[in-house]
């Protein structure tokens, strides 16, 4: 058994082994032949004083000091703050919106209201009775071509009529 070792407990022929090369970062680790293949045995003192230190520090990771409390409050309240903020804010405009829709309800109900009333004012005057009662009534007369008077606009863009206009 001169030519044949044992690795992980198998015994291979060196010779039937072939070597390749692999290069980059795929390459595998390999453990040198050299160290155990137990762990190794620490002294129980050893690992009574680790373990001491890992629950201090454990201890010291979860304690909360003062300032950091302050800070942690601080937070709490300011974004219990906003939450509050937001739900009044909220609140408000869905207020508006329905404040909005009744008005906009309300306007459709004048307008169909005022359509309505115009339509009938519409229907209920009688335009050859207004012309005969001015014709013959009042004795008005319709308006001659030489009866009109233009006038240019102003910058104002209206006319004051200080004097009667002449005949």
């Amino acid at each position: 058994m001169r030519n044949t070792r044992e690795v992980n407990n198998k015994r291979i022929n060196p010779s039937a082994r072939q070597m390749t090369y692999v290069e980059g970062n795929t390459v595998r680790k390999i453990r040198p032949e050299h160290a155990p293949a137990g762990r190794i045995k620490k002294d129980p003192a050893a690992v009574r004083r680790e373990q001491i230190r890992i629950a201090k520090n454990r201890e010291k990771a979860l304690a909360m000091d003062v300032p950091y409390l302050m800070v942690l409050t601080a937070a709490v309240i300011i974004t219990l703050y906003i939450c509050y903020s937001y739900l009044c804010l909220q609140s408000s405009i869905s207020s508006h919106m329905e404040n909005v829709e009744q008005l906009e309800t309300r306007y459709e109900t004048l307008k169909a209201e005022n359509d309505a009333l115009e339509s009938s004012i519409n229907t209920s005057v009688d335009l050859n009775y207004v012309y005969n009662v001015a014709i013959n009534e009042l004795g008005m007369v319709h308006a001659g071509k030489d009866s009109i008077i233009n006038f240019d606009k102003t910058e104002s863009e209206y006319v004051r009529q200080y004097e009667d206009i002449p005949e």
